[in-house]
């Protein structure tokens, strides 16, 4: 049988561009910032992670243009070659300096972080237990791994401990969660994770693509607000939301990162962050040390869009433990009512993400809005108001 036979055979997309609701792939035709330029027209974006709005950042910009200009377009190979620049190493003294760990180590990507870290750590006699709401780049790096996977329920610390329990003692194991859900917004309940993973001797980490810039004392992270950030073995994060360019990161022990480094084949076997971006990248990181009010001006935002959603009568869903996070999800429920929802709020000059099933159970399909510390009380109020005036069209 041909391998193709189920590409053609495959309609969904068809099928809903035929009905007029294909929700992706919109052209942006201008900077990403609080409004865009989306297919000739205005747009108000409540649909990116540039939650610190750095990408139009005067300085953080010059140090993209200045890379190029020193050190040209690309690398053109591995960091273990030809592909490691000073700027690399400048950029991961920075980041583990900024985390307090001994170390850290930089990938092209985000979702190639995960992958690389949790393939490398985790061996054949090994366990790695995931949070069920974790990133799919989180699978990707068990799956890479030649360890067993476990699941935990969403923030359940029972079926957790559940899953521990389940860990041979003469096995390696570990605990991989995020700290703030990308689709949800909510956080993982940390401390009882560290408590429980650390009565069994199992090492502990944290993808915080979400959380730097957002959490914590100076936008460091989820481990920072709770006042774990000792406790956690291997912080993960990205470049490419608070700090606006592209890449990832592992930051912990010296001899962890070292080991990572000589033991990740999608880190050994990829091309290293081009210039601009580690330039960026380092630049954005400066400009958060600089300037701690800015993930406070983010948490405000998001306080003043919970409460104008409440206001409007628009439900959202409620981050756990009560943390304000720039993620706020609005209940639509069906995938087709999130479709017609997501259509309507974009021609009406929003945009926002549509968050559909298998990203949600079925029945839990959500309009996904996030915000930047770069927006104004005036911007969210115009687009709250086009929110509630789609939204009321739906059953609460």
């Amino acid at each position: 049988m041909d391998i193709f036979k189920k590409c053609y055979d495959w309609t969904e997309a068809d099928d809903v561009r035929a009905a007029n609701l294909y929700p992706y792939f919109h052209r942006l035709e201008s900077r990403q910032d609080t409004e865009v330029m989306m297919e000739g027209r205005r747009r108000i974006m409540l649909g990116s992670n540039n939650y610190l709005g750095l990408t139009i950042c005067d300085e953080v910009v010059e140090a993209g243009i200045k890379a190029i200009e020193k050190y040209g377009t690309g690398c053109s190979g591995s960091r273990f070659l030809n592909g490691t620049l000073d700027l690399h190493i400048e950029l991961e003294e920075e980041i583990a300096k900024f985390l307090g760990r001994e170390a850290a180590l930089t990938f092209g990507t985000g979702f190639q972080s995960n992958a690389g870290i949790i393939s490398a750590l985790v061996g054949m006699h090994d366990y790695v237990i995931c949070d069920r709401e974790n990133h799919a780049s989180i699978y990707a790096g068990c799956q890479l791994s030649y360890g067993k996977l476990l699941r935990f329920k969403h923030n359940d610390m029972a079926d957790l401990k559940a899953c521990l329990d389940r860990v041979p003692d003469e096995c390696g194991a570990l605990v991989v969660v995020d700290g703030v859900f990308s689709m949800g917004g909510d956080v993982i309940n940390l401390p009882e994770v560290v408590r429980l993973a650390k009565a069994r001797g199992v090492r502990v980490m944290v993808d915080d693509a979400h959380g730097l810039g957002v959490l914590g004392k100076g936008g460091r992270g989820t481990a920072f607000h709770y006042g774990l950030e000792k406790e956690v073995d291997i912080f993960m994060g990205t470049f490419s939301k608070s700090l606006a360019s592209l890449g990832g990161y592992l930051a912990g022990d010296a001899k962890v990162v070292d080991y990572v480094r000589h033991h990740s084949r999608p880190f050994i076997f990829s091309a290293s962050i081009p210039p601009a971006n580690a330039a960026v990248a380092l630049a954005a990181l400066r400009h958060l040390e600089a300037h701690p009010e800015l993930p406070e001006r983010l948490r405000s935002l998001s306080e003043y869009a919970r409460k104008g959603f409440s206001e409007r009568g628009v439900r959202i869903r409620e981050s756990a433990l009560g943390l304000p996070t720039p993620i706020i999800p609005l209940y639509t429920y069906t995938t087709e009512a999130t479709l017609v929802a997501v259509r309507e709020v974009y021609n009406r000059g929003v945009y926002v993400n549509p968050v559909l099933p298998p990203a949600t159970p079925e029945g839990e399909a959500l309009l996904r809005t996030s915000y930047m510390a770069s927006h104004t009380e005036t911007q969210l109020d115009e687009a709250m108001d086009v929110i509630a005036g789609v939204m009321k069209d739906f059953p609460a």
